[in-house]
């Protein structure tokens, strides 16, 4: 189980619309490590350039790597990173493309710091990590769309499509590259039904796991 007193990792997979991210985030304030998703990610790609050949030249160099690989990022209270606003994100060229980059720099981060990942198959992507807590946050379909409606300012059928082409990605997403189904339980330490509760409440749960699994 998870120690929190060494370099640790949570990693959050999630229903769109299951408050999953943001239960990711406030987990993250909570343990005082810094947050990435996808945003984060695709951030740091851009603004590095970052090959696997180009991060073992930073790794080479003189000055601090890690801080050379984040400076460029503002960091706001709780940790999370934030890409400079109106700086846009090129779409990259291939999904396979986007993959490789994105395991490169989840394998550094998870090498140099104590984080919260949100997605991006990182479940996946760091299993070897030796010290994890691998979470999964679902919903009813109805409290998904109940939710995807008022944050998106969609109708019932606007954002039932959306959950539909979002799952399927996700799950395409996941499948072509992990091998496995994102529903699957066995990939996870923790799954928690939203149903009934709160993003407070969910991290509450989490963080009650890990004080138990600790002892």
């Amino acid at each position: 189980m998870m120690n929190t007193q060494e370099r640790f990792l949570v990693t959050v997979n999630r229903e769109l619309g299951s408050g999953g991210r943001s239960v990711a985030r406030k987990l993250a304030r909570r343990l005082n490590v810094r947050f990435y998703d996808k945003v984060q990610l695709e951030g740091l790609i851009q603004e590095f350039k970052l090959t696997e050949e180009q991060i073992e030249q930073l790794k080479a160099s003189k000055r601090n790597w890690w801080t050379e690989f984040c400076d460029k990022i503002s960091r706001a209270p709780g940790g999370d990173l934030h890409y400079p606003a109106g700086q846009g994100i090129p779409e990259l060229v291939t999904s396979d493309d986007l993959f490789k980059s994105e395991s490169r720099i989840l394998r550094e981060i998870a090498a140099e710091e104590s984080c919260v990942i949100a997605g991006r198959a990182a479940f996946f992507v760091l299993k070897a990590h030796p010290n994890k807590l691998r979470v999964f946050i679902k919903a009813s379909l109805a409290s998904r769309m109940e939710r995807v409606m008022r944050k998106q300012g969609l109708n019932e059928e606007e954002a039932a499509s959306v959950i539909d082409r979002v799952d399927a990605g996700r799950e395409n997403y996941t499948m072509k590259y992990a091998g496995v189904s994102r529903y699957d339980t066995r990939n996870y330490d923790l799954v928690i039904n939203m149903d009934g509760i709160s993003e407070d409440d969910a991290v509450d749960l989490i963080l009650e796991y890990i004080r138990r699994s600790e002892k």
